[in-house]
């Protein structure tokens, strides 16, 4: 069976509204996470304005229900304010089935018209980075707190030295910006050490704006 993972970055104490719509269109649940956005401009992100805590909301679905439910998330949200939030999916077969796709086909990335761009990197950095990825064309991102898992003295893992505290940034971006901005995080010379980060990228579908049309 393929799936799909869906994706939601709303506002905080706004997961449950999005998990509760999305389990009444036959959802069977869904991971809400806890993060901030990064404010629209250097000037309001100096005196630390602008930013906001979000909840990003992660519901694996089959690939077969994901429009009846993202239609519900959408609908459900139209009661909320313009620019409430956003929603897109991922293909997460891949990620299920090791590397194959139902029926034993090797997964591709198929043309989309955004890209989730995720980069991981050291505490504190995620400001720079994105920084770096609005000049070369990324609208926002949203950063998420996270940790490493390993004792010290324990393997590298990708390559990465393991340091206890660790921002994840999720960055939504046009395709065609997508391999501008990935160069532009590259070549930062906060991540110039080996090991001091890394970045992927992926299709992201069904790409949405929640909340009134007006």
């Amino acid at each position: 069976m393929k799936y799909n993972l869906l994706i939601c970055t709303v506002p905080h104490d706004s997961g449950e509204f999005i998990a509760e719509a999305a389990t009444a269109a036959g959802a069977t649940g869904g991971t809400i996470l806890m993060g901030r956005s990064i404010a629209a401009n250097s000037v309001l992100q100096a005196l630390a304005l602008g930013d906001s805590s979000k909840d990003i909301v992660y519901i694996l679905v089959p690939s077969e229900q994901s429009a009846v439910i993202i239609a519900a998330i959408v609908h459900a949200a139209e009661i909320k304010r313009k620019g409430f939030g956003i929603l897109f999916t991922v293909d997460a077969t891949h990620l299920i089935k090791n590397g194959m796709a139902a029926g034993g086909e090797t997964y591709m990335a198929h043309d989309t018209t955004h890209q989730l761009i995720t980069v991981i990197a050291n505490k504190g950095y995620a400001d720079d980075v994105m920084a770096a990825a609005r000049k070369a064309g990324a609208g926002g991102g949203t950063v998420i707190n996270a940790r490493g898992t390993a004792m010290p003295g324990d393997e590298k893992f990708f390559g990465m030295e393991i340091v206890p505290e660790k921002e994840m940034l999720v960055i939504v971006v046009e395709s065609k910006n997508a391999d501008a901005v990935l160069e532009a995080v590259r070549v930062l010379p906060c991540l110039e050490k080996p090991g001091s980060g890394v970045a992927f990228c992926c299709p992201a579908s069904d790409f949405t704006l929640l909340g009134k049309n007006v």
